[in-house]
């Protein structure tokens, strides 16, 4: 008998049951659907949190102070005081680091803004000019903090979309006023939509010079300390180079010998989108494995039908027998039968799996990320499913002798 032949009998005696075949298939529909979906899932997420670590800036390094120790009580790391501007403008030297591009500090501070009887909580940033660029955010209208402002100590801001839009009930208000604890500040420029990142929203901000925010808002014998200094590398190739200078600098300022003594940490972007991906890939391994297990019961179901199919078709084997068939030609049908109910399900599972994915995303808000190996894969595991499940029907019609098949009732 030739493959196709063989092909043709085994599509006929699918097709004999059709019922029968599409619960057996059904079963492997779902399981693959779901291998597709979970992977997307996983992929999705991966994807999302590089997106939204990126959205920081690119090749960016974040210096953060240590921990602080009031009363015999220790605060968590970025309690202490331990980083000024002084810090940032030793980073921002070129002799001290070549292998950095921008530096950005930062001194942050929940503050109450008004407009008239309007009023709004928000966190207003003290920074310098290159805020913008290092932390990779644009402008939707006006224009940024300058030098000159931050020398000058002008009470100028720049909001986020968010913070503009419940001041004002709109993100027009360039040129407009607002005031901080009794300081009048005039708007200078917008900040376009960034989003949010760990559920925080990276719009609702108000921006302002580092001196203004110091001297003006924050006063107090912290004043010349900064919370944060963002740290931009020149490419991602320099980014290791960048860390080491940032580290030694900041060593030698503060009079620390040794790196495991440090009153202050670095995080560098590429250790967070490690760290996140390596989480992200450990559920998606987690809950592929769960939707793995419905791709076991499938294969039970194949080998079901199929030892259904043999005892239904015993006096069929043996007549074929009795007319010459070898064993390997009784196997090869039986195993092109599951391997069509693997095939099967295998295809509509995938085609479900990848109009799931193009439909979910509106539905539950996370992005689903359609593989092509995972499909591929996916395809590859159907008909091994079929096949390995459908050895033991196959093997045991195989050897049914001749004369005892041709008496079965």
């Amino acid at each position: 008998m030739t493959w196709s032949q063989t092909l043709h009998t085994a599509w006929s005696a699918v097709r004999t049951h059709v019922m029968r075949s599409s619960l057996t298939v059904l079963g492997i529909l779902i399981g693959i659907a779901a291998v597709i979906l979970t992977v997307g899932l996983g992929l999705g997420s991966q994807r999302d949190v590089s997106a939204r670590i990126d959205s920081l800036g690119s090749n960016l390094l974040i210096v953060t102070p240590g921990s602080s120790t009031t009363g015999g009580i220790r605060g968590g790391f970025g309690s202490a005081t331990t980083l000024t501007r002084a810090d940032a403008e030793a980073l921002a030297s070129s002799t001290n680091a070549p292998d950095v591009k921008g530096v950005a500090p930062e001194k942050s501070t929940s503050l109450e803004i008004q407009n008239g009887s309007t009023n709004w909580t928000t966190t207003v940033t003290g920074t310098t000019a290159s805020w913008l660029s290092v932390r990779n955010r644009t402008l939707s209208s006006g224009s940024f903090i300058t030098d000159q402002d931050d020398t000058a100590r002008n009470a100028v801001i720049v909001l986020g979309s968010d913070t503009a839009t419940e001041l004002f009930g709109t993100t027009n208000v360039v040129g407009q006023s607002v005031t901080i604890s009794d300081v009048q500040f005039q708007v200078v420029g917008v900040l376009a939509s960034a989003g949010s990142a760990s559920g925080t929203s990276l719009d609702d901000l108000a921006v302002v010079p580092l001196s203004t925010e110091a001297e003006t808002l924050v006063g107090g014998s912290s004043r010349s300390s900064v919370n944060r200094i963002y740290v931009e590398a020149a490419s991602t190739g320099q980014l290791s180079a960048a860390y080491q200078e940032a580290q030694n600098t900041l060593l030698n300022l503060h009079g620390i010998s040794s790196a495991s003594s440090a009153d202050f940490s670095i995080a560098s972007q590429q250790s967070l989108v490690s760290t996140a991906t390596a989480v992200a890939k450990t559920l998606t391994v987690l809950l592929t494995g769960i939707a793995a297990l419905s791709l076991l019961v499938g294969g039970i179901g194949v080998m079901n039908i199929m030892l259904v199919s043999v005892t239904e078709r015993t006096r069929e084997i043996g007549l074929r027998k009795a007319l010459g068939a070898p064993p390997w030609a009784i196997r090869r049908q039986f195993l092109a039968e599951a391997s069509i109910l693997g095939l099967s399900g295998g295809v509509l599972g995938a085609g479900l799996g990848v109009l799931a994915a193009r439909t979910l995303p509106t539905l539950v808000g996370s992005t689903i990320v359609v593989s092509g190996a995972a499909i591929a894969a996916s395809l590859v595991v159907a008909v091994g499913i079929g096949l390995v499940f459908g050895v033991y029907p196959a093997t045991r019609a195989a050897r049914l002798a001749p004369i005892d098949a041709l008496r079965s009732e």
